[in-house]
């Protein structure tokens, strides 16, 4: 082995005292989202606004740190395997801090037009600010061996020593092998399976911003979107300014959302004094939506959400709608039982693994686990179980996900479906979707025959929603 191929060694904390690099601050911001990532479980969508403006970035710069952690977090897989092999040892040995400023560091290298000498200089100057000079050397030679390959020959190397082909593909689409062998399954129930890379492809892009205006409340600005019929696009980066101008009756939110909300309250028409209720309402944009929607047409519109604090996203969300929107908080296992027989429409927007929303929350697909699956499927089940019970005979509850996996979408269906019997019963989903869009939905055929509908980022531009249709019967 060469010098210049020799691994690096294991960065030491401490060393000597020397006056580290000057760092821009959009990487400042950047690798500081990367850390509470880690550290913290952050959210990025949440705290990278708050660190913009606590850091006050220009335009230009807050534009770059969104790009710098959004990608590295997107991009992680597969900057690990290619640290990895450039360290010539795993990931899990490598300090934390340090690991975060090599992958922030392999991203500009790889994926950018940064320039080389500045994402290896200033990527090692937070690995020394962290561990120290022993972590800074370790880096600088870890990036510098990077640097002098490229994209494509790592790409080779990655694929070359992996064990199975789903190995290969999760390293190099960066996803989770579980994850992707799960996409694959979902795709498959609608005979696509062969548009796994375009789906993996569309999760690692960067989505533009979507926004929603609420019905009769605001006007939808140009470029409007082309399904949802109160959606545009952002004409900047930046949609906090045009969301303050407008009092909340202009927001921020993914098409897919608009849509299956719209779908729940346009299914059929609006009779003067139905009782609505959004189950799991936190954060709000679709109870917004949705109390718009009731304020239109008469209905009333009452909200759950189980964390005091989410709640008060929901009650801030709701500020730009007329009218008071009861905000509830407790368990929503619990709410029918309160509230038996006594809404016509129900939302449960269920917590789920967020497979749906890769592109927006990147972080989602290494925080969760295959062993999640079955406590979310159980907890869905139940929260829909309780809907159905806080239903009038007739009324019509919408199961929603962003997830795409089969546990959480048909299957949790299919069990509440077996469980309720001639109680209830399922309605035409994809019809409901098409009635509200503005052009056709290419909406899969599902080989199980449910009349249930899933949206795709790949197909439609908006994140992997899933929508089911249910009538309380008797």
């Amino acid at each position: 082995m060469s010098d210049d191929r020799r691994p690096p060694r294991h960065p030491r904390r401490g060393g000597g005292e020397r006056r580290p690099t000057r760092v821009q601050p959009a990487r400042e911001v950047a690798f500081t989202v990367l850390r509470a990532v880690a550290e913290s479980d952050a959210y990025a969508n949440l705290l990278l606004p708050r660190e913009i403006e606590r850091s006050s970035l220009s335009s230009a710069d807050a534009g770059l740190a969104t790009e710098l952690a959004y990608g590295t977090l997107r991009r992680q897989g597969t900057y690990d395997a290619i640290i990895q092999l450039a360290a010539g040892r795993d990931v899990d040995d490598i300090d934390g801090p340090v690991l975060d400023a090599l992958r922030l560091g392999a991203h500009q290298l790889l994926s950018t037009r940064v320039a080389s000498h500045a994402a290896v200089n200033e990527s090692v100057a937070l690995a020394e600010r962290a561990s120290g000079r022993g972590g800074a050397g370790f880096a600088n030679a870890v990036l510098r061996r990077i640097s002098r390959d490229t994209p494509e020959e790592w790409h080779e190397r990655i694929v070359s020593g992996a064990r199975s082909d789903d190995e290969a593909l999760g390293a190099t689409s960066s996803h989770p092998v579980w994850v992707l062998r799960a996409l694959r399954r979902a795709l498959k129930a609608e005979g696509r399976d062969g548009e796994l890379a375009a789906l993996l492809d569309a999760d690692n892009a960067s989505p533009t911003v979507t926004m929603a205006a609420l019905p009769e409340l605001a006007t939808p600005r140009d470029p409007r979107t082309p399904y949802s019929p109160v959606g545009f696009r952002a004409a900047s980066g930046d949609p906090e300014p045009i969301i303050r101008a407008s009092g909340g009756t202009l927001r921020v939110q993914d098409e897919g959302s608009q849509l299956v909300a719209l779908a729940l309250s346009r299914f059929e028409p609006v009779r003067a004094g139905e009782r609505w209720l959004d189950l799991c309402a936190g954060p709000g944009g679709k109870t917004a939506l949705l109390a718009a929607e009731a304020h239109v047409s008469g209905a009333s519109l009452e909200a759950n959400e189980l964390i005091e604090a989410r709640a008060g996203l929901v009650r801030q969300a709701l500020s730009g709608v007329p009218g008071d929107v009861p905000v509830h908080v407790g368990d929503g296992r619990t709410f029918g039982d309160r509230h038996p027989g006594e809404f016509d429409r129900i939302l449960v927007d269920a917590p789920c693994t967020g497979l749906g929303a890769l592109r927006r929350r990147p972080e989602a697909r290494w925080r969760k686990r295959p062993e999640d699956v079955a406590e979310l499927t159980s907890l869905q089940v139940d929260l829909l179980e309780h809907a159905i019970d806080a239903l009038a005979p007739g009324g019509v509850a919408a199961y929603v996900t962003c997830s795409p996996h089969l546990a959480e979408t048909s299957g949790v269906v299919r069990e509440v479906v077996e469980r309720q019997g001639d109680r209830i019963e399922l309605l035409d989903a994809p019809a409901a979707l098409q009635r509200v869009s503005r052009a056709p939905l290419d909406l899969g055929a599902r080989e199980d025959g449910l009349p249930v509908a899933q949206l795709w980022p790949h197909r439609h531009g908006t994140d992997a929603m899933f929508l089911a249709l249910i009538r309380r019967v008797a």
